[in-house]
């Protein structure tokens, strides 16, 4: 019984922020497309249910019942699995997200639990938590390559290659950028990140602000958002490394994307913004007001800048983002040395 209510508990909260998040994800489909009618003069979807918000429901409906289609000299198991990997990168590293604090189940159990303390704002507080982030995250990369290989389709394995090359170069500029926080905080554990951002002007953002903006761009490019959809690109690759895919298994891989839209804000609020901290309101409507502005900036890009080159993108994440994320960690060890000589 004591072993029990825990692995309860775990459970519960396990299938409660998998459901919320799914649902969000689902919702900011219908707020890319809405923004981006506001951004364009166009009405966006408003006829499925109130104010359109029946949306999601509808297409995720209209996916399940389209017609499976596998292409017939596809390796049929690694074109299945492909945007089974994908989604699920995508939604593991939500696990160490810490979205709020002071959150308890245990009450919801007979008093037997009560002995329990369990943190609900995170799934697993692990104390190398940005380290987990960086090694799922970074596994979809082989969802997308499979993908596009196993389609037999040139166009496909053409997608594939873009997006295996993209995501290893502007995930190193990514990773560069992440270190001046770290520095700072002292620590890899997400949730004491946020602890120690608190009040507005301990926000990291504030202090890393060149490694915000490489965040925020290299970030961009590692999910493949525009102005780096490249791994998509219509007008070159017919639709990329998803081309050859077809009803559910084609809404994985959406799927998976705005999944780790989300996780990116998220992961941007946690790192420079104060994550769940703020004033009047509980921790948790900080945490999704902060999380949502930097998914509508996301699309905002989206409606604002044209897709590069290809040999630009690249060109870009190895002869600037690099040479500037070393830049700013030597900057960052330099001064936050100095900082602790002239305190000690």
């Amino acid at each position: 019984m004591d072993l029990a209510i825990p692995v309860i508990l775990v459970i519960v909260k396990v299938l409660l922020v998998i459901f919320v998040v799914l649902t969000f994800v689902a919702y900011t489909t219908l707020l890319e497309r809405r923004v981006l009618g506001w951004f364009q003069v166009r009405l966006g979807p408003n006829r499925v249910g109130p104010w359109g918000l029946l949306q999601p429901l509808a297409d995720g409906a209209k996916l399940l019942l389209k017609e499976e289609v596998t292409v017939t000299a596809a390796n049929r198991w690694i074109y299945l699995v492909a945007p089974l990997i994908v989604v699920t990168c995508a939604l593991t590293p939500f696990a160490v997200i810490p979205f709020a604090k002071d959150l308890y189940l245990d009450r919801i159990f007979d008093q037997a639990a009560s002995k329990f303390v369990l943190n609900t704002g995170v799934i697993s507080d692990l104390n190398v938590g940005i380290l987990f982030v960086f090694a799922v995250s970074s596994l979809g990369t082989y969802g997308v390559l499979l993908g596009g290989w196993s389609s037999n389709n040139k166009y496909s394995l053409l997608g594939g290659v873009r997006a295996g090359a993209q995501m290893i170069s502007y995930e190193l500029a990514l990773s560069l950028s992440v270190i001046g926080v770290l520095l700072l905080a002292g620590t890899l554990s997400l949730t004491q990140i946020v602890e120690a951002q608190d009040s507005v002007w301990k926000w990291y953002v504030f202090r890393q602000p060149l490694g915000f903006i490489l965040f925020l761009i290299a970030g961009s490019a590692e999910i493949g958002r525009t102005p780096f959809d490249l791994v998509e690109c219509e007008n070159e690759l017919v639709a990329g490394y998803q081309t050859e895919y077809s009803a559910m298994k084609f809404g994985l891989f959406y799927l998976g994307e705005y999944a780790h839209l989300l996780f990116l804000s998220a992961l941007m609020t946690t790192l420079y913004f104060g994550g769940w901290q703020g004033p009047f309101f509980p921790p948790i409507v900080w945490f999704l007001i902060k999380t949502f502005f930097f998914a509508f900036v996301f699309i905002w890009i989206r409606a604002t800048y044209p897709r590069l080159r290809y040999d630009r993108v690249m060109a870009f994440g190895w002869k600037v983002l690099l040479p500037v994320g070393l830049f700013n960690v030597m900057v960052t060890a330099f001064v936050y040395t100095l900082w602790l000589q002239y305190r000690g």
